[in-house]
């Protein structure tokens, strides 16, 4: 499991890079399709940052939680669970400052 939580905290070094990006305002790091109706750009960076800082702790916890081989099924249904309520948190942003997914 030792590559696994390598690879899991690689990658959550770089959604929270991303993710800081975002925050501070830089949606351009965003598809321009997710953006067509967003007025206030600021509090959509912000909003979807947060999501993806989310969704990088939830990788940096189950990574952590990788290292100990008895608890590897925890660190998986963690990785599922966290992943799925950012997805979901994202899905919320879209549909508040987009006025949809799409």
């Amino acid at each position: 499991m030792l590559v696994y939580s390598i690879i899991m905290f690689l990658v959550s070094a770089l959604f929270t890079v991303l993710g800081i990006a975002i925050y501070k305002g830089k949606t351009d790091l965003i598809h321009d399709y997710h953006q067509t109706k967003v007025t206030d750009k600021l509090a959509y960076g912000k909003a979807f940052g947060k999501a993806m800082l989310l969704i990088a702790t939830v990788m940096l916890l189950s990574g952590i939680i990788g290292l100990f081989e008895k608890l590897l099924i925890l660190s998986v249904a963690i990785l599922i669970i966290g992943f799925v309520l950012g997805i979901g948190c994202i899905v919320a942003v879209q549909k508040k400052y987009n006025k949809g997914v799409f």
